[in-house]
């Protein structure tokens, strides 16, 4: 595969390239080494283009996953332990229920990385949330987001975001001052 692009979020470019410039130099050769072609097992469902093969991001992600873990990368898995006093007075809830958790696909030395193949929504929370959560809870310092560009999340199933259409919406939001630096990498096959 190939890096296509890269969106600096608040100063996430200078921040990985200045801190972290070994690190950047793993993943851009873990993205090449991610071998595209035979991802692409996906047979379409979908109205809009029945019999299609596409790419699929469990088999993208699970590439992804063998690369990172070759040189080291960890996932984090962080319990959640959900708060029950905001409940409403005389309300009875049951228990939550235990195994709740968040996680990040990979960190290594403070960096974290999150590789997004999915819906929209899950790139935004990856950046906006996530990675402000593990950043206050001292795991990570600056993140980097992989998604795909508009020409490869075409050839994936509907739904999938593009890195186009996240670097607009990360444009007209803004930077918070509870965000931390970010480097989104948009790849191509």
């Amino acid at each position: 595969m190939i890096i296509a692009g890269r969106y600096s979020f608040n100063d996430g470019l200078n921040v990985v390239r200045s801190r972290y410039s070994n690190l950047l130099r793993e993943i851009t050769y873990i993205v090449k080494q991610v071998e595209a072609s035979k991802c692409k097992t996906k047979k379409s469902k979908e109205k809009t283009m029945p019999g299609r093969v596409l790419y699929s991001p469990m088999a993208l992600n699970k590439a992804f996953k063998k690369e990172f873990e070759k040189l080291g990368w960890e996932c984090k898995k962080v319990k959640c332990d959900y708060p029950t006093e905001f409940y409403d007075e005389g309300y009875e809830h049951k228990a939550l229920r235990d195994g709740a958790f968040r996680e990040m696909d990979f960190i290594k030395e403070k960096l974290g990385v999150e590789v997004q193949f999915g819906k929209y929504a899950f790139m935004v929370y990856n950046v906006c949330a996530k990675m402000t959560i593990f950043h206050n809870l001292g795991f990570v310092n600056a993140g980097v987001e992989i998604v795909p560009i508009k020409n490869f999340a075409d050839e994936m199933s509907t739904g999938v975001s593009y890195f186009e259409q996240f670097v607009w919406d990360l444009e007209k939001r803004g930077v918070s001052n509870i965000d931390i630096p970010v480097l989104i990498i948009g790849i191509d096959k």
